[in-house]
């Protein structure tokens, strides 16, 4: 039996530290991450990749593996002719692959898993899951979202990481689905100025997970590091419940030439303000490697 405590009771008692992007780690090990599965491609060719970036991240401190299960979709492995059986075993991988690299870990801490269930607009791996408004019904968003968040609960994480949400209308979607499977979640906008990517303001979007009780932290990730601060605070005291926050480096993504622009405004000096502030889920997405969630995890535990 584990002995690892609920994620809910740690939040209660002092802040978490939540691992990088998983696509950096696994670009830097020399993957080619181009297709539209983006690291969920590599659960079928190659599980050892997605459990050995997970095990970096653990050894550089963090508490917690998000799982490569962000893009992982029926409808899109079914365009690389994956059935449905399959597809099914594969989300469930996702959450085995971050399981064993925290077994090899043999951390004297809690480690946790967080099964990662990203936006639809993931799916369609065509950037609208940074704008939101897909032209869907709440009612057939939950319809997409509830069968692979069924199989990714059976496979019992931690928790259900709800993450890069860019709207309200998905967020109410993922939190229906949410109801009766038994397993707890954070839910996290991708918010760009005080709102959503969607345009909503984050204190509505907030506000709608303050009574779900299967929500057990709310707030942002994928977003600039500045956009970060702010939305801590809100989230905080909308809800009242602990905030989760990992922003992207602070780098901007040039679609055109296919590469990061600019410079990392991602500071450790940033980190104690937003625990300050009401979180206790923090880490990094896009562009955070491994030194990035060291420097986090020796801040946040030189003052619990």
């Amino acid at each position: 039996m584990s002995t690892t405590p609920p994620l809910s009771e740690a939040l209660a008692d002092g802040t978490v530290v939540l691992d990088g992007g998983l696509s950096n780690q696994l670009a830097s090990a020399g993957h080619d991450l181009s297709d539209e599965l983006w690291s969920a491609r590599l659960l079928a060719e190659d599980p050892e990749a997605v459990t050995g970036a997970h095990l970096a991240y653990f050894e550089a401190g963090a508490d917690v593996a998000i799982t490569a299960s962000y893009q992982a979709t029926y409808e899109g492995f079914a365009r690389r002719g994956t059935g449905r059986e399959e597809a099914s075993a594969l989300l469930a991988l996702s959450v085995g692959c971050a399981r064993e690299a925290a077994r090899r870990a043999r951390a004297s801490r809690p480690l946790w898993v967080a099964a990662s269930v990203g936006p639809y607009g993931a799916m369609l791996a065509d950037g609208s899951e940074y704008r939101g408004r897909y032209g869907l019904s709440v009612t057939e968003l939950e319809r997409f979202h509830r069968p692979r968040m069924e199989v990714l609960a059976a496979a019992a994480p931690d928790v259900l990481a709800l993450e890069t949400i860019p709207d309200t209308d998905e967020a109410e979607a993922l939190l229906r689905a949410l109801r009766g499977l038994g397993a707890p979640a954070w839910l996290s906008y991708s918010a760009a100025g005080g709102r959503t990517r969607a345009g909503q303001p984050l204190e509505d979007a907030f506000a709608l997970a303050a009574r779900a009780d299967e929500v057990i932290a709310v707030g942002v990730n994928c977003c600039t590091p500045e956009d970060a601060g702010h939305a801590v605070a809100l989230a905080a005291r909308v809800t009242g419940k602990p905030v989760v926050v990992y922003p992207n480096s602070g780098e901007t993504w040039d679609a055109g030439a296919r590469a990061w622009k600019g410079r990392s405004t991602f500071t450790t000096g940033r980190v104690a303000g937003w625990r300050d502030s009401g979180a206790r889920l923090i880490g990094g997405c896009c562009r955070v490697g491994p030194g990035t969630v060291s420097s986090v995890a020796e801040v946040l535990r030189e003052r619990p």
